[in-house]
Formats: structure tokens, C-alpha cells, sequence
């Protein structure tokens, strides 16, 4: 064998070995859209619920910021590693202390240190396996196998339940995946360093003061806003899909398995495809999608088909959403600073995926489902208006150049 063919054919095995890691690890974060329900047959609420799940956005700000430095000191691979135990301690720990008090905020905490690190540091993991060329599909593989341990966490609950056993036990299996996928990265942790030193340093840039105002005063801010607001909606909907399903006498299984097979079909298979049109017509039409699956859980949804029919449209708009804006904030981040965008771009993420559920909690306790689709149309329809503001606000630009008479304007 050509030592070329050879070295690829051991880049993508090494790369199906990161993949099925990271699978594991994403059990732990989609558990926790389990624990309302959890929490009410322990005396808790939604309210109770949200504010487990958003004091893992303190940590996960943290574990953000420092990503870089602890990569710097131990190594992405090693530090991952260590995410994984913070992992299987924060599921271990919800399994163990199933009622709401601050022993349970802090396995909160715990969830969002780990998840931040790993979730910040593997798309860096595969800049060191994957030469840039190839980079945006590897991205998306890398995507699509989160999503599904993401995904398979609620089902992992379902099927619990099904079987009859307690709720918990789902935890005490993203506990040991968590654990597995640990081990792993650790062993892998050698090969990919040996495959660094092939491809060439990557650097890890730390975020400061100054690259976050260029940053924010770039046209990549609108990708930044989008993605939290995304976060938002995808946080709010999911956390409480459970509460949602039982309103309205539903499986909320249906839910998590029709936008997960959404999400990743589309990351897999069609990410390719969309990332090549026009980004903004392409993240406008998308984003409408997304309204519209709000639409649909607020007016249509009635049935166990129309339910699987509105996370589906959710999961493609969402899904394919994601990949657009995350490849707007790297392209029109300012020279140099691409590195920082991305971060600000996950960290934007996080605000939204973790912070809004408390806002989410309170809602549905004083004031119920309903409001709370309401307020998340609007998020929706706020999303949606930037992606519609940047399209007509181009093509006012492109008339302008048409007509020199007319003074010239910036795109936002």
C-alpha cells in the first residue's frame, strides 16, 4: 500500500474512533433534557428543572474562556479526557440526587465545565487530524455524531421507562458511556499528537478584550446573535419536550427521534450541498423553517404524526442552520481573528442552549406551555428578521452600486 493510501486509511480510522468518543460523551448533555420530568416525580417543577440546567451556562462560560489555556498546558486530547470525567460525574450525580437542591446545581455545574471543554475543543481535535481541504466534511461527521449521543439520551430515558425501570437509570448509562468515551480519547491521545506533528501545529487562540470588540464589530456579530438565539429556541424546546409531550398526551420520544434523524440526515448529507449556495437567501429560507416548526407545535400538533412531522421541520431548519451561520462567522470574522469568532460563536451557543431554559422554567410555571411557545415564536421570528434584514439590505447595496447617483451603503 502507497504509504499516502496508507496513511489516510489510518486518519479515518483514527478519526471513526474520535467520532464514536464523542458520541459517547454527548449521552451525558441529552440527558438533561430529562430532568423535568425527573425532577416532578421528586416533588420538583419546570421551574426547578431550568435552573439545573442553567447554572451550567456559569461554567460553561469558563470552561470556554479557558479552553485554550488548559489545551496549551495538557493537551486537547488529555483535557477532553478529563471533560469526560466531569461528564460521568455530573450524570453519576443526577442518577444519585434526583431531587432539586444544591447538590444537584452543583452536578450542574459539573455538566457545563465538562460539556463546554469537549464540545469547544473537538472541532480543534480534528483540525489536528484533518488537513484543511477536507475539513468542512470531517466538520460535519464530527456534528452528526454528537447530535446522535445527543439524540440518544431522552430515548435512553424512554426506553427506561419502557422496560420499567426509574428514570435514573438513563443517567447511570450516560455515567458509564461518558466514562468509556474517556478512556478512549485517552488512548487516542498519542496518535492524534503523532498526526499534529504530520499536518503541522495548530494553534489554540486564546479570546482577549481586543478580539472580542473587533469581533463584535464585524459582520460575523450577526452569526453570533443568530446562533444564540438558535441556542435559545433548541434549549427551550428540548428541555421541556417532555412537559410538552405530556400536555398533550404524547410520546415525547417521537420528538427527539424525528428532529435527531432530521438533524443528522441533513449535517451529513446535505450540509455539503447547502454550505456551497448563497448564505444569506439560504439561512433566510432556513430559519423560516424553524418558525414554522413553532407554528406547527402551537397550532397543528395533534397526533403522534404531526408531532414527528414538527420536529422534523424543526431538526432541518435548525440543523442546517447551524452549519451556514457557523461557516458566516468564521468567513466574516476580521483577518486574523477567525479563531476568536468561533469561540465567541460558541459561547453564544451556550448562552442561549443554558440560559434560556431558567427563563423557559419560570414561564411554564406561572404562566404555562403555551406562553412559552409564544415566546420562543418570538425568538424565532427575531432570528428570522436578521437573516431578512441582511438580504434586503445587500440588495439595496447592489442597487446603489447600480446607481452611482445614489449614495453608497454598507452591508451589514
Amino acid at each position: 500500500m502507497p504509504p499516502a493510501a496508507s496513511s489516510s486509511s489510518s486518519t479515518k480510522g483514527l478519526f471513526g474512533l474520535f467520532c464514536l468518543s464523542s458520541y459517547l460523551l454527548s449521552v451525558s448533555y441529552g440527558c438533561t433534557f430529562l430532568l423535568a420530568v425527573m425532577l416532578r416525580t421528586h416533588g420538583g417543577s419546570e421551574s426547578d428543572a431550568g435552573t439545573v440546567i442553567s447554572a451550567a451556562m456559569f461554567s460553561t462560560f469558563m470552561a470556554v474562556i479557558f479552553s485554550g489555556h488548559l489545551t496549551d498546558k495538557f493537551g486537547a486530547t488529555k483535557t477532553i479526557a478529563a471533560a469526560a470525567l466531569l461528564l460521568a460525574a455530573a450524570s453519576a450525580g443526577f442518577a444519585a440526587v434526583p431531587a432539586f437542591g444544591a447538590a444537584m446545581l452543583g452536578f450542574g455545574l459539573l455538566l457545563g465545565f465538562g460539556w463546554g471543554l469537549f464540545y469547544t475543543l473537538g472541532p480543534i481535535v480534528v483540525s489536528m487530524l484533518i488537513e484543511p481541504a477536507r475539513r468542512v466534511k470531517y466538520f460535519a461527521l464530527l456534528s452528526g455524531s454528537m447530535m446522535s449521543g445527543i439524540g440518544t439520551g431522552p430515548l435512553l430515558g424512554r426506553a427506561a421507562e419502557a422496560l420499567g425501570y426509574p428514570l435514573e437509570s438513563a443517567f447511570v448509562l450516560a455515567a458509564i458511556a461518558s466514562l468509556v468515551g474517556g478512556v478512549l480519547f485517552a488512548l487516542i491521545g498519542p496518535r492524534v499528537q503523532h498526526q499534529q506533528a504530520m499536518q503541522g501545529s495548530v494553534s489554540v487562540c486564546r479570546i482577549t478584550l481586543r478580539a472580542t470588540r473587533l469581533v463584535l464589530r464585524s459582520k460575523a456579530v450577526f452569526a453570533i446573535m443568530m446562533v444564540g438565539l438558535g441556542g435559545a429556541i433548541f434549549g427551550g424546546l428540548s428541555s421541556f419536550q417532555t412537559t410538552y409531550a405530556a400536555l398533550k398526551h404524547l410520546d415525547y420520544s417521537l420528538f427527539f427521534l424525528g428532529f435527531m434523524c432530521a438533524v443528522i440526515t441533513c449535517r451529513l448529507l446535505v450540509a455539503g450541498f447547502i454550505v456551497k449556495r448563497d448564505p444569506y437567501v439560504t439561512a433566510c429560507t432556513l430559519t423560516a423553517l424553524i418558525v414554522a416548526s413553532v407554528l406547527m407545535l402551537m397550532f397543528l400538533v395533534s397526533s403522534s404524526a404531526t408531532y414527528l412531522m414538527a420536529a422534523v421541520t424543526l431538526g432541518v431548519g435548525y440543523g442546517l442552520t447551524y452549519s451556514v451561520i457557523n461557516g458566516l462567522a468564521a468567513n466574516e470574522a476580521p483577518a486574523g481573528y477567525t479563531a476568536q469568532a468561533l469561540v465567541l460563536f460558541s459561547l453564544a451557543y451556550f448562552i442561549g442552549v443554558f440560559g434560556f431554559p431558567w427563563f423557559a422554567g419560570q414561564i411554564i410555571v406561572n404562566y404555562g406551555i403555551p406562553a412559552l411557545l409564544s415566546v420562543i415564536l418570538v425568538i424565532a421570528l427575531c432570528n428570522w428578521l436578521i437573516t431578512l434584514g441582511r438580504v434586503l439590505w445587500r440588495r439595496a447595496r447592489q442597487d446603489d452600486s447600480d446607481n452611482p447617483s445614489r449614495p453608497l451603503v454598507s452591508a451589514p
